[in-house]
């Protein structure tokens, strides 16, 4: 993370107070989401050409970590689904580390086999693709 990074503030207002509360720290341990941490990922916006902060659930196996596209269930992506097709190369703050990741959408047996990771390490994944007729994306987040 040498290059200076501009970065677009997170819209909704609980967002943004994640983002000031780990960017205080330099730590994402003190956030919790129903109990659950969470690590920020930051993603290249496709559009704009700023860098956003997103705090996702923690779902990590084996030093790959995953994006879930869930957006508690809604019928439409997240805002940051498109630009993570468009600049895969993301950084991963976990805890106090920084981790450099490529993004990879994984579909069939794949996702199948990575889906319930993710509802281990947030249960209300699976009660947000009960509530939508998408299949909610899944991310990998593989070291680069």
């Amino acid at each position: 993370m040498s290059e200076e990074r501009q970065y677009r503030p997170p819209a909704s207002e609980w967002v943004r107070d994640q983002v000031k509360t780990i960017e205080a720290t330099g730590d994402t341990t003190g956030v919790l989401v129903q109990g659950r941490p969470v690590v920020v990922v930051e993603i290249l916006g496709a559009r704009s050409g700023l860098w956003r902060k997103v705090p996702l659930m923690r779902v990590e196996h084996d030093g790959v970590y995953v994006a879930v596209a869930s957006k508690g269930g809604a019928p439409e992506h997240p805002a940051w689904f498109h630009s993570l097709t468009v600049n895969p190369d993301v950084t991963i703050q976990d805890g106090t580390e920084f981790h450099e990741a490529r993004a990879r959408l994984v579909t069939g047996a794949e996702r199948a086999e990575w889906w319930p990771r993710c509802v281990e390490a947030f249960p209300s994944y699976a009660s947000y693709q009960s509530k939508t007729e998408r299949e909610i994306p899944v991310f990998l987040l593989e070291p680069r």
